[in-house]
């Protein structure tokens, strides 16, 4: 080996390590409570009792300046069914998602209930195997998914196993709310699936839930004015 070889791989050897460094004692802590504050990592949500023994968690959350009754809407509309999941639509559908993008409340769509399929893309593709199943549906107060096997586990008096992602809404003043989203996971089955968790999974979901719940503030805040203006007869 050339001593210009070695010294490449040992300035790549350098790079790679700080970078682990910097990842693991900084960014991943911070996009994983990304938002949060220390009460509500540490508190209960509705949903945690379906998935009592974690081994992996994250929570996400931002303030709405809006009701938890203006917010809620939102929430039962998400799903490759409906208005999407308030994303990087063109990304999602770069992997075959066929994902809409809807931006304003449907009448005709009812709230979702319990047991019913939430579709994260087009049934047409991976088997129709994307999909989750609405486990916990509490009206402007919680809405929590599980994969199919973790709802045939439940349904037998079992816990979930596999994973679990779940939304709150917390009022913590007049017409202003604290979203705030959770996932749940169980450990990971090969090195090749931790490794991909850390470096792939992790970050994305990190990218796409934050684009989500900001969404979400956006669109929840955007109709709360509208309805005040008129509630004054300014349009």
């Amino acid at each position: 080996m050339t001593p210009r070889r070695k010294g490449i791989l040992l300035v790549g050897a350098i790079v790679f390590a700080t970078w682990n460094v910097a990842y693991f004692s900084i960014l991943r802590s911070w996009h994983q409570r990304w938002g949060a504050t220390p009460a509500e990592l540490a508190a209960s949500l509705p949903g945690d009792a379906l998935f009592p023994e974690t081994t992996g968690q994250v929570t996400h959350a931002v303030t709405i300046n809006a009701a938890p009754e203006e917010v809620w809407p939102w929430l039962m509309q998400i799903g490759q069914d409906r208005s999407g999941f308030y994303s990087y639509t063109p990304f999602e559908n770069m992997f075959r998602c066929e994902m809409p993008k809807v931006e304003k409340i449907v009448p005709e769509w009812p709230a979702r209930v319990h047991g019913e399929t939430v579709w994260f893309c087009t049934p047409k593709h991976y088997g129709g195997s994307g999909k989750m199943i609405a486990a916990v549906v509490d009206p402007q107060r919680a809405f929590a998914m599980v994969p199919p096997e973790d709802w045939q586990r439940i349904q037998a008096g079992g816990v979930a196993e596999e994973g679990l992602w779940e939304f709150a809404l917390q009022p913590v003043g007049p017409r202003q709310t604290r979203l705030i989203a959770r996932v749940r996971g169980g450990p990971p089955k090969s090195v090749t699936q931790h490794l991909a968790g850390l470096f792939f999974w992790e970050p994305a979901h990190f990218v796409m839930e934050r684009k989500m719940l900001l969404t979400i503030k956006k669109l929840a805040e955007r109709d709360a004015v509208i309805r005040s203006a008129q509630s004054y007869g300014l349009r």
